[in-house]
């Protein structure tokens, strides 16, 4: 009989200042979508620099990252 492996832990970030879970193994995009962000309206601080997003994709989270995360809202009148 043949088990699947289980699935990693979530592991945990700090977001905006507060301890958020998430799925390990993802690459920053994903675990923005993971959180709830939609990537195309937000802007990212990695650590305490701002990540550009052509990087994301090769950037994998750990639990030892701090992102900050700002949402881009248009407005107008």
């Amino acid at each position: 009989m043949t088990t699947s492996p289980e699935p990693p832990e979530p592991i945990r970030l700090q977001v905006n200042g507060e301890e958020r879970r998430c799925p390990a193994g993802l690459n920053l995009e994903q675990a923005l979508v993971a959180l709830g962000y939609r990537p195309q309206l937000v802007v990212v601080e990695l650590n305490g620099e701002i990540l550009p997003r052509r990087h994301w994709p090769e950037h994998r989270v750990v639990e030892t990252d701090g992102l900050e995360v700002v949402t881009i809202v248009g407005g107008g009148s």
